[in-house]
């Protein structure tokens, strides 16, 4: 890299101090022994002031300060030179403890955990819920409860994020389908720096009678953000509608799935891939672990899953 403007062509600067010392220094050597190093940053900053400066007693002042810097720098890069070796050993070390406890507990289980944990998810396998559809479920999930805590946000929004970098790296644009998945979509796409809009159910009946929020080039290819399947009835809607509109749906990424058959079988035969972080499976592996539920009530659990529109009717 060449030196900054002051310094080029310049191998050795002798100056002349009020105090008659005079003073040898190799500003090459010093550039070229700390690349990229804060004293580069002070050297450049050096020379621009003192080109700047008009008076020469200002501009030796100037240099031999920077100097007294420089030499401070390289004295202390030598003295703790072992203590920066063992430093970066020591994040090397701690980042291979994250990989370790990742691969030991993978993500189905660890969003499992985090959603019990703020009480996103419910089970209630001796007094279930009744769905807007008037299915009886033993389970209750509230995805919208990650946006109100930082951490679980933040997981659910890089872990996202990762699954789309490693199976649609291709996707031009983020969708998010409305509502649920509106908030988490935007941030996926915020930190992805891609383009975000959003699917409503249905176009609006006023206005300009949109159903897609946003601006996405035709032909674009498109991710879906969704926050829950169930049936993946609503989910492929949106996916209709963006094809409609004119873009390439290359696949769809959702925080959570219940795993029914009748949403798998519409996926394969929509064409959509499915990217999910957890499951149903891993709740109740979770639950059964920390006694949430009872072991007995695993196989009332995995029954529903089985047929949720018969079960308990």
């Amino acid at each position: 890299m060449a030196l900054p403007e002051g310094f080029v062509g310049r191998k050795h600067t002798i100056c002349a101090f009020p105090s008659s010392v005079r003073l040898s220094v190799n500003f090459r050597a010093v550039w070229s022994v700390f690349p990229g190093s804060a004293v580069r940053i002070i050297c450049g900053l050096c020379a621009c002031t003192i080109s700047a400066a008009q008076n020469k007693v200002v501009r030796n002042k100037i240099l031999f300060i920077s100097v007294i810097i420089s030499n401070e720098l390289a004295i202390w890069v030598q003295s703790y030179k072992k203590f920066i070796v063992y430093s970066l050993k020591f994040i090397v070390f701690l980042y291979l403890c994250t990989q370790i406890i990742h691969y030991i507990m993978d993500i189905k289980h660890q969003l499992a955990k985090k959603l019990m944990d703020i009480k996103a998810i419910k089970l209630q396998p001796n007094d279930p819920f009744t769905w807007a559809s008037g299915w009886k479920s033993p389970i209750y999930t509230d995805n919208g409860k990650t946006l109100s805590y930082s951490d679980v946000r933040s997981f659910v929004k890089l872990e996202l994020c990762h699954a789309i970098q490693e199976n649609f790296p291709e996707a031009e644009a983020v969708a998010g389908v409305a509502t649920g998945a509106i908030a988490q979509g935007a941030l996926v796409a915020d930190q992805l720096g891609l383009p975000f809009s959003y699917v409503r159910p249905k176009p609006k009946d006023h206005g300009m009678g949109n159903q897609i929020e946003g601006e996405i080039e035709k032909g674009a290819k498109v991710v879906v953000v969704e926050d829950l399947i169930s049936t993946g009835g609503s989910s492929l809607k949106a996916v209709a509608a963006l094809r409609e509109y004119g873009v390439e749906v290359v696949g769809m990424v959702a925080s959570f799935t219940y795993g029914f058959p009748v949403a798998e079988k519409a996926f394969e035969e929509a064409g959509v891939k499915l990217i999910t972080l957890s499951n149903y499976e891993a709740v109740v592996e979770e639950a059964a672990k920390t006694g949430y539920i009872k072991e007995e009530d695993k196989a009332v659990l995995a029954e529903w899953r089985k047929s949720p529109e018969t079960w308990m009717q």
